[in-house]
């Protein structure tokens, strides 16, 4: 449910609260007025009529969860009602059989928003005092015995509404807590994605730049070609960041940032394209089956197979002249394959730097029910393989 579904809902509840309580109000005026003849008598049964509308204040205002004005207010006017029934049964208007049907349905009002909006700790005194409110209430009318199958009934429904904004309050709890981990994943995503592509581009402008230095003084317009790729993935990396480290300051201040890239397997020829013009080793593609309509984490979760292979082949296979790219689709299962023919075991990261771009999409990859593996080639080089469902039924 949308927020403005849920606001609208709140309004035309609000709305129908406070019809209830003018029919009601009416009624207690009606009855009361009639039934106490005397002054004093219709004074009492305008400040009943005024304690009803007493309670708005209390479970109208849009109140902030965790708030401590609320139960202060609740508390107030639990002690005004207190007080009024006393007042009521000292001089001598207690069989009256009107007792303020209007205030009954206020201040059960007030006990459902404050069980579900106050402070948890002040909650309890102003649950305690609206509910004792509730109890004494029917003596300003009854005197009998009715006053016992009175006092139950309003108990109860006294209960019921404590424990309806409980129930509403552990729902609320249990969004909130939904909502911050769905945030610390989508963090920990956009940290993953630091990785892949800034260092993916980064090693290319390295790269390039050594490149560059080399052939200044051969082929000048080769330099010039290095120089304007540089340019190009300086810019795409500056845009990442930006727009990453903007959701990670306040990712309520994007909401259309999107949660993951758009890059998928249509976007492979780009990629390889940018991983030759950045020098050797000299990147293929080979495509078997239709990868048209594939699913979107799939999609993109392939595409950062590729992408990180082809960051680890640039940093870490010495010698390495070609890589193959392969992606086949199967009827369960898309299958990606990396190879290069660079110097086998590769060589360890450097003391204190882990490789977190590995981790990171092997926890990818197995979040979606797939496989990964990377290590040395039987026919030597280094070989990356995927393996992900189409399916998640298909996942084991």
């Amino acid at each position: 449910m949308t927020p403005q579904v849920r606001h609208g809902w709140r309004r035309l509840g609000q709305v129908t609260g406070l019809m209830v309580m003018a029919v009601l109000g009416i009624i207690d005026l009606r009855f009361g007025m009639l039934q106490l003849y005397d002054d004093a008598g219709r004074l009492l049964s305008l400040i009943r009529v005024g304690l009803a509308v007493v309670t708005v204040l209390v479970w109208l205002p849009a109140h902030p969860q965790g708030s401590r004005r609320l139960p202060t207010l609740a508390l107030l006017v639990a002690a005004a009602s207190i007080v009024v029934t006393g007042a009521t049964m000292a001089v001598g208007f207690g069989a009256t059989g009107v007792w303020g049907f209007a205030e009954t349905c206020g201040l059960f009002a007030s006990l459902y928003v404050v069980a579900r909006r106050a402070a948890p700790r002040p909650a309890v005194g102003a649950v305690l005092a609206l509910g004792l409110a509730l109890i004494v209430l029917p003596s300003r009318g009854v005197t009998d015995d009715s006053y016992l199958i009175a006092a139950l009934l309003l108990s109860l429904g006294a209960a019921g509404a404590t424990a309806g904004g409980a129930y509403m309050r552990y729902l609320d709890h249990g969004r909130e807590r939904a909502l911050a981990a769905v945030r610390a994943e989508q963090r920990a995503e956009f940290a993953r994605e630091l990785h892949d592509f800034i260092a993916h581009h980064v090693t290319g402008i390295v790269v390039q730049a050594q490149g560059a230095r080399f052939i200044a003084e051969q082929d000048p317009r080769r330099v010039i070609l290095a120089l304007e790729q540089i340019e190009q993935a300086g810019a795409e990396t500056m845009n990442s960041m930006r727009r990453m480290v903007g959701v990670l300051r306040d990712p309520d201040a994007a909401p259309d940032a999107p949660l993951a890239p758009l890059a998928g397997l249509a976007d492979l020829d780009s990629l390889l394209a940018g991983f030759n013009g950045s020098g050797a080793p000299a990147a293929r593609l080979h495509v078997d089956g239709d990868l048209n309509v594939v699913p979107v984490e799939v999609s993109t979760t392939a595409y950062r197979v590729v992408m990180e292979a082809l960051t680890n082949t640039r940093r870490h296979a010495d010698g390495a002249r070609s890589v193959d790219v392969q992606v086949f689709r199967g009827p369960e299962w898309l299958f990606v394959r990396v190879t290069d023919d660079g110097a086998a075991p590769r060589a360890a990261a450097p003391r204190g730097q882990q490789r977190y771009g590995l981790i990171g999409l092997t926890e990818r990859v197995r979040t979606l029910g797939g496989r990964i593996s990377a290590g040395p080639g039987a026919a030597g080089g280094w070989v990356v393989d995927a393996a992900l469902p189409l399916n998640q039924g298909v996942a084991r």
